[in-house]
């Protein structure tokens, strides 16, 4: 979950509020940072920075790997995107965090889904317990899919 402004439980935040958003604090919008976010937001998936890459592509034949990574890096601070590292693989994850939701992860194959559940407000409970000042939880489950069991 993120600790994200615009983020209340079961609201999603859409293309338009990520754009305002970065509009806002004075980053550049150029037309591959707008095909990565709305990718990511179209995106059932939980897609790598490669196959964000191989899927613009034809769209965007300039645009190197790195420009998708230098997007997902500025997504990723800006907590509209969690990066999902797993310890299966060393390949990084990306998913956006429009609405709040766990992450449930096949220890076996990798498979990534999400789950809409209610949580209490954990960056609350977290600051009150600690004192820190949290910018953004995040929470996954891991377990065995259907179709590995």
């Amino acid at each position: 979950m993120v600790g994200h402004p615009y983020l209340k439980a079961e609201q999603e935040v859409s293309y338009e509020q990520v754009l305002e958003h970065l509009r806002k604090k004075g980053i550049r919008i150029t037309e591959t940072r707008r095909a990565v976010i709305a990718y990511l937001i179209a995106s059932k998936s939980h897609p790598s920075a490669e196959m964000i890459y191989q899927d613009l592509q034809a769209d965007f034949p300039k645009m190197s790997l790195a420009t998708v990574y230098n997007n997902l890096k500025v997504l990723v601070e800006e907590g509209f995107v969690t990066e999902l590292k797993l310890s299966q693989d060393k390949t990084s994850y990306f998913d956006y965090m429009g609405h709040q939701h766990l992450n449930v992860v096949c220890e076996l194959c990798g498979r990534i889904v999400d789950v809409d559940i209610d949580f209490p407000n954990l960056k609350l409970e977290a600051e009150e317990h600690t004192g820190y000042q949290v910018h953004k939880t995040q929470i996954l489950a891991y377990g065995v899919c259907p179709d590995c069991s």
